[in-house]
């Protein structure tokens, strides 16, 4: 049995430079292993559309569906921050792009 290397291109974070990234500043994809996907807002609705379409350019993006673990809504108190929080927890190789990478390697 042979074994392949899979070249992947990642900026710093450890993402694939191709993957959408959500258009609101607040939003922000963050750490490992399976990395919380953040949308925020004091409206609940804007959160979640923001987070539906996000998705859909990511699987757009990687070819198929996106791995998600879980969606997780949280709430913020502190002044002057959104109250919602809203996170989509995503497998970090996807959002890397290794299907992408093993489908051009074939």
């Amino acid at each position: 049995m042979t074994e392949q290397t899979i070249q992947l291109e990642l900026d710093d974070s450890g993402l694939s430079p191709g993957l959408p990234a959500p258009a609101n500043p607040r939003d922000q994809v963050q750490d490992v292993p399976y990395r919380p996907v953040e949308f925020r807002d004091d409206d609940l609705p804007s959160a979640l559309e923001r987070c539906a379409v996000w998705l859909r350019q990511a699987q757009e993006w990687l070819g198929e569906p996106l791995d998600v673990l879980a969606i997780h809504l949280d709430y913020d108190e502190r002044q002057g921050s959104p109250y919602y929080d809203v996170k989509v927890l995503c497998n970090e190789e996807d959002l890397a792009g290794v299907p992408i990478a093993m489908r051009n390697n074939k």
